[in-house]
């Protein structure tokens, strides 16, 4: 039986190119969000070049909602073998750390940390019974180094990364791979990229390279193939220097 990813957050940026980079070895892929229109369209795409995918609409930012998400992958594909998470929309931006709130971070933490946590809990009994399985999560910059006026997102997904790197250390010898792909960058040809930027130009802001959404694809497909580390920088040259 052919593996199974789950794309979660799958959108026209990063989602849409994990599909296509993880379909093109074979594997099916369940493709999940809230949009059923942007789901089915991407489904067609990947169907024209022979990659094998199903949609699952679902709200993530709804943490309980998970165990049912996960058991109707299974029953569809009759396994889950990857989970990339990576769901962000433009209605999360960054917030100054001396104008954060209690809401400001509460409206972001189901998302951000609650969800991806509840989704290892679904699939991690499958995974280590099998003895194989990957974790993904894709993350900002601001989560490994906290910047002026850039917070927010940043503490919440912190808190995630804190989390991914236990994780990783205690699933070391189980055969469950556990990473995270920091970005340091708006991602081509998404929604949030797009917005952004026009924000920027708008406001004669600051000017954020753009990564190539098939770039951080193939990092994600050479992370889950060497599992040497529990994360990755891109670009490479973002990457924090250890303190002393």
């Amino acid at each position: 039986m052919s593996r199974v990813i789950a794309v979660l957050g799958a959108g026209t940026g990063l989602g849409a190119s994990v599909a296509r980079r993880f379909g093109r070895e074979g594997f099916r892929v369940a493709l999940v969000a809230r949009r059923k229109d942007r789901l089915g369209a991407l489904v067609e795409a990947l169907a024209g070049e022979g990659i094998e995918a199903v949609a699952f609409s679902a709200d993530l930012s709804e943490p309980a909602e998970v165990p049912t998400l996960v058991e109707a992958i299974r029953e569809r594909f009759g396994r889950i073998d990857v989970v990339e998470y990576g769901p962000i929309s433009g209605d999360q931006g960054f917030t100054p750390a001396a104008e954060l709130d209690a809401a400001t971070l509460e409206r972001l933490i189901p998302l951000l940390l609650l969800t991806p946590v509840e989704v290892v809990r679904a699939v991690l009994p499958e995974w280590t019974e099998r003895g194989e399985g990957a974790f993904l999560l894709a993350q900002g910059y601001s989560a490994a180094q906290p910047m002026p006026h850039l917070s927010g997102l940043g503490p919440v997904m912190s808190a995630t990364r804190n989390y991914l790197y236990s994780l990783n250390a205690e699933l070391a010898d189980t055969g469950v791979y556990v990473g995270a792909l920091t970005i340091a960058s708006l991602i081509a040809r998404s929604e949030v990229s797009a917005a952004a930027r026009a924000a920027f130009e708008a406001a004669d802001g600051p000017q954020f390279p753009v990564a190539d959404p098939d770039d951080l694809a193939e990092h994600y497909w050479n992370m889950y193939i060497e599992r040497d580390r529990v994360e990755r920088f891109h670009p490479e040259t973002m990457t924090p220097r250890a303190t002393v």
